[in-house]
């Protein structure tokens, strides 16, 4: 039965629809790599925790496992919307796009009311208006149909495997899932993007009053973890997406940096707070137990203590480059890229260095012989000057000499005259 509604659903070139086991929860995988950091139990069934910058998972458990994103699915829309549109750009509300204005949070936005792209992308990641995630999608992507597909083929190329987005809102749709890890590697490219970030970041946002409603809009951001005044406020938060269905419950993905180190916390699945205080907890793990380190060609993070001597490197060389993998143990935790280009010039950087040290290595060994000429020189000379000197102290001796001989020759001569006088 099962091979036959696969085989049917590849006829049809319709997309086989992965199950979602709510109410499952997993160990914790990274728990098992030797000399790990033991990671903390979360309240929510799936989690994972990423460093940003070589997307390195520190902490997985479930990761992989599907679950219903809710809005935190928005991510990709705003992603999407950034990658293919310019702020300034004017959005007009349609009929079909405000067709599910009443499912879920919204601004009330109104048939033929015009945004800029820009206001709609803070009501989108701030409010979590699911109007203007939908208005959105059909201005980007003609159709929203059309935004589905272009979500769906971004996912696989961010290396999401087990992704299937239905709306670009995150509204309740069997057929809409991803994973923690998924929503990881998509959060982590929208970080890539300054003003994706400078979003996630506003705790208050404003729109002025539009041509079809004459009072401004204030939107004030609801992400425990960034809000200051909020208990749940997290030192170094930067921003994120919350989301909340029936069927997904609570889903929360968020990013925070201290001393150099960014990472992304995504847990989806568990009651209101559970949320905030999993991703604490895997926060408060990430940046106690690890630390990034120095390698040939970037940094990696590893366990706190631990240095680039403790990791294993793998290099591989083909037409493009040198790709280097960096392992702790059997665990890879980060790999560098060196373009043909660059390794070029990386070689044509030692022969200059090689060619430097052997000329100077060349001119040394030619200031030893000057030297040890000099030396020579200077200890003819000096000899010279002595037997100079000594010849020239014999020479006034034997003057002085012949001077005291002639005295004495010149008194006895005239002694002798005065004998004879006598």
């Amino acid at each position: 039965m099962i091979i036959g509604i696969l085989l049917l659903s590849f006829l049809m070139g319709q997309p086989v629809w992965a199950a979602v086991q709510n109410g499952e929860k997993y160990d914790i995988a990274t728990n098992e790599i030797s000399g790990w950091p033991k990671g903390p139990e979360i309240y929510s069934e799936t989690g994972v925790l990423m460093e940003a910058e070589t997307g390195t998972v520190l902490y997985d458990s479930g990761k992989d496992e599907t679950r219903y994103p809710a809005s935190i699915t928005k991510v990709m829309t705003t992603l999407l919307a950034l990658e293919n549109s310019s702020l300034d750009e004017e959005v007009t509300f349609t009929q079909t796009g405000l067709e599910r204005i009443y499912e879920g949070t919204n601004i009330n936005m109104q048939v033929g009311e015009v945004l800029t792209m820009e206001q709609c992308l803070y009501a989108v990641m701030i409010k979590s208006a699911n109007e203007v995630a939908a208005q959105v999608a059909e201005h980007v992507g003609g159709t929203q149909e059309k935004f589905v597909e272009m979500m769906n083929e971004r996912a696989q190329e961010l290396g999401c495997t087990n992704t299937n987005f239905a709306n670009p809102s995150g509204l309740p749709d069997e057929n809409h899932w991803t994973t923690a890890n998924d929503m990881a590697l998509i959060f982590r490219e929208a970080l890539k993007n300054e003003e994706f970030v400078k979003i996630i970041g506003t705790l208050s946002y404003t729109i002025e009053p539009t041509n079809m409603n004459p009072e401004p809009r204030t939107l004030t951001s609801h992400h425990a973890l960034l809000v200051p005044s909020a208990p749940e406020h997290y030192d170094g938060c930067i921003g994120g997406k919350t989301g909340v269905t029936e069927a997904a419950k609570n889903t929360l993905v968020t990013a925070a940096k201290r001393d150099g180190m960014t990472l992304i916390a995504v847990v989806m699945r568990a009651d209101p707070g559970q949320v905030c205080a999993d991703t604490t907890a895997l926060f408060d793990y990430g940046f106690s137990q690890f630390e990034m380190t120095p390698v040939e060609g970037g940094e990696v993070p590893v366990p706190k203590g631990a240095t680039e001597d403790d990791l294993d490197v793998t290099e591989v060389e083909g037409e493009g480059g040198m790709m280097r993998t960096y392992s702790f143990g059997d665990y890879t935790v980060g790999m560098t890229a060196v373009s043909a280009e660059e390794l070029k010039q990386q070689e044509e950087e030692k022969q200059r260095q090689d060619q430097e040290e052997k000329e100077a290595r060349a001119q040394a060994e030619q200031e030893q012989k000057d030297a040890a000429k000099t030396a020579k020189e200077q200890e003819m000379t000096d000899h010279y000057r002595t037997i100079i000197r000594v010849m020239g102290v014999l020479i006034l001796v034997l003057l002085i000499v012949i001077v005291i001989r002639a005295i004495y020759n010149g008194v006895r001569r005239k002694k002798r005259r005065r004998r004879k006088k006598r």
